[in-house]
């Protein structure tokens, strides 16, 4: 027998992170759903993001900020003039589809440094401890 939800929202670990992750995006800026996604640790959980985004609801969360892969709006809980609204009151420029010079806006996403004493070789590190012969 499965137990019953809780009442409310549980935030799941990927559910925080990914709304760490937006509202860590400077205003004035953009990220895309995929780049949000990779922040959170998932690489490819573009529409998983978007998930998040959708049932958000949270007023601190910027989620006008989170946008469709190159500079399309996206969704935003069914008003999209009123993130056309907020991303101009930011400064950006918006088209009825899309951000204007969205190259020159994308927050960009650092990618993570290598850890300390890793392999630095694309070789897998227990062939690279296999002595050539």
């Amino acid at each position: 027998m499965v137990a019953p939800k809780p009442e409310g929202r549980r935030r799941t670990g990927f559910r925080a992170r990914v709304l760490a992750a937006v509202r860590s995006i400077p205003g004035g800026r953009v990220a895309t759903y995929g780049d949000i996604a990779a922040l959170a640790g998932a690489p490819g959980a573009a529409r998983a993001v978007g998930n998040v985004m959708r049932g958000c609801g949270d007023p601190s969360v910027p989620c006008h900020r989170v946008i469709a892969a190159a500079g399309g709006l996206g969704g935003f809980g069914g008003s999209l003039e009123r993130k056309r609204q907020l991303l101009r009151a930011e400064g950006l420029e918006v088209t009825p589809t899309r951000i204007r010079g969205f190259a020159a806006v994308r927050w960009p996403v650092q990618p993570r440094a290598p850890r300390r004493g890793a392999a630095t070789s694309r070789r897998p590190a227990t062939l690279s401890r296999i002595p050539r012969v």
